[in-house]
């Protein structure tokens, strides 16, 4: 038994290609077919790697009964969020502003013009604990629908008009202040959590954003409670089970304040954003722990996320075997098993794995409850040798667990999370040297540029099996320029420059509302959906526009287009009024706040990179914490001619060519060259 999903690539489509339902992909046909045979339209969204889409699916559209009456009342649809984020994003908006929530898999039922009449999010197949029966909603909806239709159409027309309505209000102007930021620092520190790090309660996620926010607002004010909650924090997340302590990368988030409990899929566009922030908190403070944090995550990624031709993939499921986060759980006798009674009895006692366990039916979540220093003091052994014992123990124990039967691997490479991925790969290898970063951060750059870009210079979204589609959002131009700057400034390489402020232009001219200012979620040709939205709101991946704000802005730095900050700063404006109400929900956002205000410095270091004090130069400024900065690299008199038609900023320079120099600019003023590293780093500090 298959249905129209079979022809699909989405991993999350074709889990449910042999449903019952007769499930239809998002297009024509599925709306065409309501039209023509005047049914409601239930519309379900999630992702491959959501515990309660299984859940529902296995309850739910699995069941021949329940599929029988969806199948005769209904046309039914099923879309995966991470290849259409423009329809999730409308119809979540729907979802929160019926519901008061959301979440995944979302439950739509809207007519066959797509305008919704009713929402929710998982439904259990027959009513439980206070929730609906998902069969018993269906029945009843297709009552309605046969009975009391203009009921069901007047409340899709209304909630059409509420949304379009909101859609449409201008934000006003208002002129950037650092009261914003000072808002959003204290917003943040009036939810941190002094014992355990994190912001609010239980469910707790690591908001990347967040924390790059404060570790700026740190540089600009000197608060250090402001470094403090990112070192508690980054701490805390590193110990908890939220951190795959055997294998290494983040889970989603934690179910718990004490960040022991996570909910165990883990998604490619966390571990880009945790990577960079430990990269910077490293840079900041200089603690080698965060450093190493990062290493980690890449290992992970480079070694269970990345395709062999480059690109990054998605996600790794929550689930194994129909329970969740079975793969990551152990007893101490399987501990035991693997390292002996001694060794294995210590190395349960460092992780928390104990008799009875920590977590479900007696197994438990490694985390370190006390740090390595304290514990190997406590245990009377050399902290070196503890350290050597634990990286030897965990990678066997982590050989033993790939043996393990492993949670499903979406395998979609995204645009927009590939371009993430790329940021961070590439600050690694700024701020720790490793080239092994640099070349995976220009092979995922290189995948996307010749998979996922059209020969007129558009990006699509998606790329699975040979096939690259969907027409990509403004979050996928946003979050690959970005990779594509952090790469220029890694390496230099004029052709991923180029690309950059190409790709950026694309996006300008797809996305840009030139009567309100700001991007669109979607194209300006794009499908018409019931409403054009505009995101501002940084979430678990920050919106299209804060990142865009950005990039417009150090693109302008090192191009010399006046044109470029004006765009920027007409977009940061636009949302001021916005943000300013609540703004430690826009962390991302501020951060192109703070680097519009300035003091902002735009850094060319000439010079061959044979040389030793050119080298020098260059890593002095890659090591360092400077986060409003741009740097450029000139690396011989042909780039620097190449350069120059890029960059109309250098073309007005004066530049020694017969030996190292670093001209740093600062206000639209320029320094007098340096010559040597030791007056550089005076400089820059």
């Amino acid at each position: 038994m298959t249905n129209r999903l079979k022809k699909e690539k989405s991993p999350y489509l074709l889990m449910h290609a042999e449903n019952p339902v007769e499930w239809y992909p998002w297009g024509d046909e599925a709306f065409r077919k309501a039209k023509d045979e005047d049914k409601p339209i239930f519309f379900s969204i999630g992702y491959s790697t959501c515990h309660w889409c299984h859940v529902m699916e296995k309850e739910s559209f699995e069941d021949a009964d329940l599929a029988g009456i969806l199948n005769e009342h209904f046309v039914s649809i099923k879309v995966d969020r991470e290849e259409r984020p423009d329809i999730d994003n409308i119809y979540m908006t729907v979802c929160h502003a019926m519901t008061g929530s959301g979440g995944w898999p979302l439950s739509i039922f809207m007519t066959p013009e797509g305008k919704p009449f009713y929402a929710g999010t998982y439904f259990p197949k027959r009513g439980r604990m206070g929730m609906p029966g998902f069969i018993d909603i269906i029945a009843e909806i297709a009552a309605l629908w046969r009975d009391d239709r203009g009921r069901l159409v007047k409340v899709g027309e209304d909630v059409t008009s509420l949304l379009r309505s909101d859609s449409l209000k201008s934000v006003g102007e208002a002129a950037p202040e650092s009261a914003i930021m000072e808002k959003a620092y204290r917003g943040i520190a009036d939810i941190f959590d002094k014992n355990r790090g994190g912001f609010g309660r239980a469910p707790k996620f690591p908001v990347p954003h967040r924390l790059t926010f404060l570790l700026r607002w740190y540089k600009r004010s000197g608060d250090k409670l402001a470094l403090e909650m990112v070192v508690k924090t980054l701490d805390e997340m590193r110990g908890g089970g939220i951190f795959d302590q055997v294998g290494f990368g983040f889970h989603r988030y934690s179910t718990d304040e004490r960040w022991l409990v996570p909910h165990f899929e883990k998604m490619l566009y966390d571990q880009a954003l945790l990577a960079v922030v430990y990269i910077e908190a490293f840079q900041v403070t200089g603690d080698a722990r965060f450093a190493e944090t990062a290493r980690e995550i890449f290992t992970y990624v480079l070694r269970d996320m990345t395709s062999p031709e480059g690109g990054f993939y998605s996600a790794e499921d929550a689930d194994t075997e129909g329970r969740e986060g079975l793969f990551y759980l152990f007893t101490p006798g399987e501990v035991r098993d693997v390292l002996g009674e001694k060794d294995g009895d210590l190395f349960c006692r460092f992780y928390d794995i104990k008799d009875g366990g920590n977590f479900e039916d007696g197994m438990s979540i490694p985390n370190v409850k006390t740090p390595m220093g304290e514990f190997a003091e406590r245990e009377g052994i050399d902290v070196g040798d503890f350290k050597k014992f634990i990286d030897g123990s965990r990678a066997r124990l982590h050989a033993v667990r790939e043996k393990r039967a492993k949670p499903l691997k979406d395998d979609k490479i995204i645009t927009a999370w590939n371009g993430l991925m790329v940021a961070a790969l590439a600050k690694g290898y700024q701020a720790l040297g490793d080239r092994d970063y640099l070349d995976a951060a220009e092979r995922g750059a290189l995948f996307v540029l010749n998979n996922l870009k059209s020969k007129g210079g558009r990006l699509k979204r998606r790329f699975r099996n040979g096939e690259a589609a969907f027409p990509g959002f403004v979050d996928d131009y946003a979050f690959f320029v970005w990779g594509l700057v952090e790469l220029y400034e890694a390496e230099f390489r004029i052709d991923f420059l180029r690309e950059a402020v190409a790709l950026n232009d694309v996006m300008l001219g797809l996305f840009w509302d030139e009567d309100g200012g700001g991007l669109f979620f979607s194209r300006n040709d794009g499908e018409k959906l019931i409403i054009r939205k505009k995101e501002i709101y940084d979430g678990a991946t920050p919106s299209g526009n804060s990142v865009a704000a950005k990039n417009l802005l150090r693109l302008a730095k090192i191009t010399g287009d006046v044109r470029l900050e004006e765009r920027a700063e007409e977009l940061i404006r636009s949302f001021l009024p916005t943000v300013g109400r609540d703004p430690h929900a826009y962390t991302q956002f501020l951060e192109a706040l703070d680097f519009l205000m300035g003091p902002s410095r735009e850094i060319v270091i000439s010079g061959y990179p044979d040389n030793p004090i050119t080298r020098g130069m260059v890593e002095s400024v890659q090591r360092r914490f400077i986060p409003n900065k741009v740097l450029i690299h000139a690396l011989s008199d042909g780039d620097l001619k190449e350069l120059s038609e890029i960059s109309l900023f250098l073309s007005n320079m004066d530049m020694a060519s017969d030996k190292p120099a670093a001209y740093i600019c600062e206000g639209y003023a320029c320094r007098a060259p340096i010559y040597d590293i030791e007056t550089l780093n005076k400089a820059l500090t």
